[in-house]
């Protein structure tokens, strides 16, 4: 438990005493926020090609997956402790070839409300991923996902974030 009070001032999630709560956003303003996450699941050439012709056993890797990561993003709330039960307003999975060995997710959530969306969108890529990995591993177990980030975050009082 940190002792140094500014520290804890800065995690939002821990009270004076440095147990864990949900944070109180009653008084906060509501606001449009947007949030972009992506991630990589590389893997064989051989695994990408039949995803990309539909010819996995299991069926449609990529709708099965988008439909996970949205899915994964309405109920970040019951997997994430402290992330509050969101009305979203808009969650889209995007998922495309990068290269011959890997796919590219990139999840994007919105709402307009008193918290942020981070969180769903980065529960959305990381459930997308292992949907895919759940319906390759018969052909391919060395799947490797990786480079699971927030790319974009706007609204609220903290403003704007943009990986560079």
């Amino acid at each position: 438990m940190p002792k140094d009070n500014a520290k804890q001032s800065a995690l939002t999630h821990l009270d004076d005493k440095g147990q864990a709560r949900m944070v109180d956003v009653q008084d906060k303003n509501e606001t449009k926020r947007k949030a972009v996450a992506s991630g990589v699941i590389s893997m064989q050439a051989e695994t990408l090609a039949l995803i990309l012709d539909g010819a996995m056993a299991k069926g449609d890797v990529l709708a099965t997956a988008r439909i996970a990561g949205i899915m994964a993003a309405k109920k970040t709330s019951d997997l994430i402790p402290m992330c509050h039960p969101l009305s979203l307003s808009s969650v889209v999975v995007d998922i495309e070839a990068q290269g011959d060995n890997a796919l590219k997710i990139i999840a994007t959530a919105k709402l307009t409300g008193k918290t942020g969306v981070e969180m769903e969108a980065l529960a959305a890529v990381s459930v997308a991923a292992l949907t895919i990995y759940d319906m390759c591993k018969a052909v391919d177990r060395s799947m490797v996902i990786s480079e699971i980030q927030l790319d974009h975050k706007s609204g609220g009082k903290s403003g704007t974030y943009e990986r560079k």
